[in-house]
């Protein structure tokens, strides 16, 4: 069963409260998007693996550690996981960027398809799928499925809020799945919006309606 890590830590509690409020405007929101994300990549990236090396310092040889093995690529879910991608590579530089499009069909409900340009070598890379918010987890599954049926094994999700709805469905269709959320909320309201939630994250990045 992947895990589920809600991170607690002040400063990022602090940057949810902010861009709750109504009142924050498009840049700051954006900002604080960018920022919590970075952030949370300290976690998210936790288990990347190292190998020893040896560096010349002033003084003398040192013993040290740098990145090994696979890499990261951000897979952010379009148009609000955009808001993301840049705070995970400022800490990621060598990160590569795919980007996935999905629509809810208004009969099904399921989500569709629209966009989806992945890493040539992306079946290589730890993927972290990005996306501000976890309502009914429909298109975080969409985006997982297309990832697997691209041959991606290492697979992470990372969103700032979440609906119980929302992680419950995504543990239940794709088990093997980490996912990392700064604030867990109370529920869906009857227009599938999180409450307390923060509104639409696309519109507030983006200053749209």
């Amino acid at each position: 069963m992947g895990k589920l890590v809600i991170m607690d830590h002040p400063l990022i509690q602090h940057k949810i409260t902010l861009i709750r409020d109504e009142k924050t405007v498009t840049k700051d929101f954006r900002d604080l998007v960018q920022e919590l994300a970075m952030l949370m990549a300290f976690e998210v990236t936790r288990d990347l693996p190292l190998k020893d090396v040896q560096v010349q310092t002033p003084v003398s040889l040192a013993k040290a550690k740098v990145l090994s093995g696979k890499t990261v690529g951000i897979i952010p879910i379009l148009r609000a996981g955009l808001g993301m991608v840049d705070g995970i590579l400022s800490l990621v530089p060598d990160a590569k960027v795919g980007h996935i499009g999905l629509y809810r069909d208004p009969d099904t409900l399921q989500p569709v398809e629209y966009y989806c340009k992945l890493p040539t070598d992306a079946q290589d890379r730890d993927m972290i799928i990005v996306d501000p918010m976890l309502a009914t987890g429909g298109s975080a599954i969409g985006a997982i499925e297309l990832l697997k049926g691209h041959g991606i094994k290492n697979i992470k999700l990372v969103c700032l809020i979440a609906a119980p709805e929302g992680v419950d469905a995504v543990q239940k269709a794709h088990p093997d799945v980490d996912l990392f959320i700064a604030a867990l909320d109370e529920k869906l309201n009857d227009h599938g919006y999180i409450v307390p939630g923060l509104g639409d994250a696309g519109d507030r990045l983006f200053g749209t309606k």
